[in-house]
């Protein structure tokens, strides 16, 4: 018999200095690792973790609310704090997701990566294994 996995509906993170915290609801939607030019030289790591909620499903609870944004491609605009520079979120123009960072979040050990974005340019010396990707068929 196949075991159950419950996902909590409240996910909550933040920054490093907390300055903005957040709760998004539902269920974690791709989580992913990404090795594009704009992951690696924001996060100095061969890859940045990203998982999406849907962009009414995320508030902003901190007492700096909503983190600065930066466009790293022309319809893509990244989030972070001002004061720590903890990189937050990804966001794409016209998608209803916000994807945040991984380990922002406060359980962020009970997410692993199905995905590898750009995994032809990470870096030749990484081995990643990903989670079986629960959305698949095999």
């Amino acid at each position: 018999m196949a075991e159950s996995i419950v996902v909590p509906d409240l996910w909550t993170g933040h920054c490093q200095c907390g300055d903005h915290a957040y709760e998004a609801s539902g269920i974690p939607n791709d989580p992913h690792l990404c090795s594009c030019e704009h992951c690696t030289r924001l996060s100095g790591a061969p890859a940045m973790a990203w998982v999406g909620f849907h962009r009414d499903a995320l508030k902003w609870t901190g007492p700096v609310g909503e983190p600065t944004y930066f466009s790293t491609w022309p319809t893509l605009h990244r989030g972070s704090c001002q004061r720590c520079r903890t990189q937050l979120t990804s966001v794409a123009d016209g998608s209803d997701m916000i994807m945040v960072a991984i380990f922002s979040l406060s359980r962020s050990a009970e997410l692993a990566p199905v995905g590898h974005s750009y995994r032809e340019e990470a870096a030749p010396w990484m081995a990643i294994t990903l989670a079986p990707d629960p959305q698949r068929r095999t």
